[in-house]
């Protein structure tokens, strides 16, 4: 259970939910981040966005963001969980293009520290077609995320097991409704 009363049942309100519940105030503008960042239009796909979400909680180790957002961009992508599973276990064998690598690669860079993101980096992903609101973007989400995930994992709240359930429902209403709606 969290590491504070958060005033509601965390098997009912798991992960970051929890917390919206308790600072609805806070909630408010992190969810309209959230639905700019990850579902506004864009030219990358909202499931690629997800994916890098997804990306980037995993290599923070946030269990509860990471198989949340996993089950995001699989509900939007054709290929599903099997292919957020290939780039979270090997992004350099992963079939995805190779825009989305350097995307990615730029993500994890920000993860380890946004200083970490080189001119090298945001050139490669350009050579491929990246424009710079990709770019930008790319690094908000990382950058955003790694946030979302150490307020999650701060309070230590509860993460439902197994990728299925909990987050197979999320996923249904985050596609259907977005971040807006779904606190």
């Amino acid at each position: 259970m969290a590491h504070i009363d958060l005033g509601v049942d965390e098997t009912r309100f798991p992960g970051i939910t929890g917390p919206m519940r308790f600072r609805p105030e806070t909630a408010k503008p992190l969810n309209e981040l959230a639905e700019v960042l990850l579902r506004a239009p864009h030219s990358l796909p909202a499931g690629e966005r997800e994916l890098i979400a997804a990306y980037v909680s995993g290599l923070n180790d946030c269990d509860f963001c990471c198989t949340s957002h996993s089950a995001f961009a699989a509900a939007q992508l054709d290929e599903g969980l099997t292919l957020v599973g290939q780039v979270r276990a090997d992004l350099d064998t992963a079939p995805v293009p190779e825009k989305l690598k350097a995307l990615l690669r730029i993500a994890g860079a920000v993860q380890r520290s946004g200083r970490a993101v080189t001119p090298e980096l945001v050139e490669a992903a350009r050579a491929l077609g990246a424009t710079d609101v990709e770019i930008h973007d790319t690094v908000l989400i990382a950058a955003a995320f790694c946030m979302f995930n150490r307020y999650v994992d701060g309070l230590g709240t509860f993460a439902p097991e197994g990728p299925g359930g909990y987050y197979a429902d999320s996923a249904r209403r985050i596609v259907e409704h977005g971040y807006t709606e779904s606190v």
